[in-house]
């Protein structure tokens, strides 16, 4: 490929809309999934201790919508890549506590842990280039 055809893909705003779903797909997902399983969401809310399950699993739903649209749409991009990004880094005390195991799945924890931090890196970057496109 040539630079040209290159830059062209990457400046293509169909382009930047497949990036920002790609990076949002899990969570418009996950909250797809905890609306039309809600009593499963609050199980899994309770399963990790968090009360009351209902208001958790709430929360959590509305976070993964309103922040994967806002980001989706480019709309206070920042606001959304902010809120999925501190829930992401959340769920890893919370959720993916690795110290606290042992063997295999101390491992697979920990590994769920560290791609946690590549989306939050994700978010930052699209935060950022949100911000550099409405300040050009």
């Amino acid at each position: 490929m040539t630079p040209s055809l290159v830059s062209g893909i990457l400046l293509s705003p169909i382009t930047a809309f497949v990036a920002r779903l790609l990076l949002v797909f899990m969570f418009l997902g996950s909250a797809i999934s905890k609306i039309t399983d809600f009593a499963g969401a609050e199980a899994e809310m309770a399963h990790f201790g968090l009360n009351p399950p209902w208001l958790f699993a709430v929360g959590t739903i509305l976070t993964q919508l309103i922040g994967g649209v806002l980001i989706l749409l480019n709309r206070a991009t920042w606001l959304g890549a902010g809120a999925l990004g501190i829930f992401t880094l959340l769920t890893i005390p919370i959720a993916h506590h690795f110290w606290r195991m042992e063997g295999p799945m101390a491992q697979f924890e920990f590994y769920v842990a560290v791609e946690h931090l590549s989306v939050l890196g994700g978010m930052l970057l699209v935060a950022i280039l949100a911000e550099r496109m409405r300040a050009a």
